[in-house]
């Protein structure tokens, strides 16, 4: 599956353990030798009208996914796990309500965010002036910058990757520029180790933290680095945000089998 260019691979059903998952999702997501994505979505019946949504990075790590969620949330009504277009994602976060708002278009509830820490203070690679630091399931570091495209962001996501000002379990890193009111983000991804097309936890930071910083007026919208478009309805709450929801585009790419 395919979250506007951040790419999954979806399994159902079977007994699979912690252990297993993080072995699949290595051994599958390898670009080189096997099918080749960002991350393994491993998605199962929940009971009424839900479904369980576990994520494991290309590496094995687990963690949240806010694509990879869409994701799922658009497969488990294509596949009839859930019926109508409001379902419930049991995930790593809680449970997120989430509804279909269209043809392969997923608009889903993202955790609340309990503080944005704006200017954040550190020593930063050159090029790097200002950084805003918050968790929307993962943490995020956002980094405002000019000439976006030309960025490189391979190098200095990950210079920022383990950056002490993060802690010890490091951040994902956001790379922003505002055009006309509509952010654009280009995302180095922590467990996928490398550049993504999109990320949706931290199309949320951005929205977030530019919304929060006064940049733009919610709701936001956003552009990935895959061009697909993206919304974000938010309510600042004190020095965070509640009510958050991302809408984004969400899609099968293919269907098939491979031998493990």
């Amino acid at each position: 599956m395919s979250g506007a260019g951040n790419d999954f691979v979806l399994l159902t059903g079977g007994r699979l353990n912690t252990a297993d998952l993080a072995k699949l999702a290595v051994k599958l997501c390898g670009r080189k030798l096997a099918i080749g994505a960002d991350g393994l979505l491993y998605v199962n019946k929940a009971g009424g009208n839900a479904v369980s949504v576990r994520y494991f990075n290309s590496d094995g790590s687990e963690a949240f996914c806010g694509n990879g969620s869409r994701c799922a949330a658009w497969w488990a009504l294509l596949s009839g796990l859930v019926k109508g277009k409001k379902l419930l994602l049991r995930t790593v976060c809680g449970v997120l309500p989430a509804e279909i708002a269209g043809r392969e278009l997923v608009r889903m509830r993202m955790p609340d965010v309990a503080a944005v820490r704006l200017g954040l203070k550190g020593t930063y690679p050159a090029g790097v002036k200002l950084v805003h630091f918050l968790n929307t399931g993962v943490p995020h570091a956002v980094v405002p910058v000019r000439g976006l495209e030309r960025f490189d962001v391979l190098n200095r996501g990950r210079a920022l990757r383990y950056n002490k000002a993060f802690g010890p379990e490091g951040t994902n890193v956001d790379f922003v520029e505002v055009r006309s009111g509509r952010v654009l983000v280009r995302t180095y991804e922590r467990g996928v180790e490398a550049e993504t097309l999109a990320c949706g936890t931290g199309i949320t930071a951005a929205a977030v933290a530019m919304a929060l910083a006064g940049a733009v007026r919610f709701p936001v919208a956003l552009l990935a680095r895959s061009g697909e478009k993206f919304k974000v309805w938010l309510k600042q709450s004190g020095e965070g945000a509640s009510d958050v929801y991302i809408q984004g585009p969400a899609k099968i790419v293919f269907e098939g089998e491979i031998k493990c």
